[in-house]
């Protein structure tokens, strides 16, 4: 299993959706995994250290498994399949021993982060999904698309006819522009 650390999350306007960067500690490979927004939230309040004034469902998670005097040992990302990455909590304890619990690895990270627990992925899933700094697209220039007068102009008028006053009045600014 190959060691990493949250490198940053980062969120992508155009899906709407946020990526924690998973950085293999002495490596060069990033493992970016797809969360949820509420899962970024709760990894960014633990990658700062941020105390909340009620616990959130990953403290709670923290707080059963110490009331339980059990010892999270390890998260593991194990598998990639269909594109979804599979984790898991390997928590150990004196009542009912070792056991490894299924989870997101979204929650999984999460918990680790207020544990301070290694977390690991499985060699073939770093292989089969992982990436370099230079295959990240940092910042993406996005031409605006061309349009005639008239395509603005037809397009002022189903706007109009559809009643998107807002959308009508930028088209007649964009058309007076074009125009001026």
């Amino acid at each position: 299993m190959i060691p990493v650390k949250v490198e940053k999350i980062s969120y992508h306007p155009s899906s709407r959706s946020y990526a924690v960067l998973l950085k293999e500690i002495g490596g060069d490979r990033l493992l970016p995994v797809v969360v949820g927004s509420f899962e970024a939230q709760s990894i960014a309040l633990a990658l700062e250290v941020v105390e909340t004034p009620r616990p959130l469902t990953h403290d709670l998670i923290c707080e059963m498994i110490q009331g339980i005097d059990a010892t999270l040992k390890t998260v593991k990302i194990s598998d990639l399949t269909d594109g979804v990455f599979y984790a898991c909590l390997e928590l150990d304890g004196a009542d009912f021993g070792f056991r490894s619990i299924d989870a997101r690895p979204s929650d999984a990270i999460a918990v680790a982060l207020r544990m301070n627990t290694p977390i690991l992925v499985a060699p073939d899933v770093i292989e089969e999904a992982g990436i370099t700094k230079e295959e990240i697209k940092v910042e993406r220039t996005l031409k605006a698309p061309e349009f005639t007068l008239e395509d603005l102009q037809e397009k002022l008028q189903n706007a109009v006819e559809k009643e998107e006053y807002e959308i009508a009045a930028k088209l007649r600014d964009k058309i007076n522009e074009i125009g001026s």
